[in-house]
C-alpha cells in the first residue's frame, strides 16, 4: 500500500459523526422499538416478539439501575418517573407473553422518550 492510499485510511474514519450520549440512547430506543414493530406484525413470531421484549426489558432494567444511583444527575421527579416505566415495562412485557395484553403501549413508551430524547417533548 503506498502512502498516499494509507493515509487516506487512516483518517476515514474521522468522516464518522461522533454520537453523543442522548444520540446513542436514541439509537438505542429505535433498534428496540423498531424490534418490538415487527415482532406486533407477526415478523419472526413468537420466538422474535420474546426476543424484542427481553431486549426492551434489558433497556428498561439499565434505564431503572441508572436512575437509582444517587449520583444521577437528572432531576428526582424524571428520575422517579424512568425507574416507575421499567416497573411498568417489565409487568407489561409478562402480560404480553402471557397473550393478555399487546406491545402497543411499549411502542408508544419508547416512542414518547424517542421524542424526548430528540428535544420534542412537551416544552421543546
Amino acid at each position: 500500500m503506498n502512502a498516499h492510499l494509507m493515509a487516506r485510511s487512516a483518517y476515514s474514519g474521522a468522516a464518522i459523526p461522533t454520537r453523543t450520549g442522548r444520540g446513542t440512547e436514541y439509537e438505542i430506543f429505535a433498534r428496540v422499538t423498531r424490534r418490538l414493530r415487527q415482532a406486533q406484525a407477526g415478523e419472526g413470531g413468537f420466538a422474535a416478539l420474546v426476543r424484542a421484549l427481553h431486549d426492551n426489558r434489558s433497556l428498561w432494567t439499565a434505564l431503572a439501575a441508572d436512575v437509582a444511583v444517587e449520583a444521577n444527575e437528572l432531576p428526582k421527579p424524571l428520575r422517579a418517573q424512568i425507574f416507575y416505566l421499567a416497573q411498568f415495562t417489565n409487568e407489561h412485557s409478562r402480560r404480553v407473553m402471557a397473550g393478555d395484553a399487546t406491545v402497543d403501549v411499549l411502542i408508544d413508551i419508547n416512542t414518547a422518550v424517542m421524542r424526548g430524547l430528540r428535544g420534542e417533548g412537551e416544552g421543546a
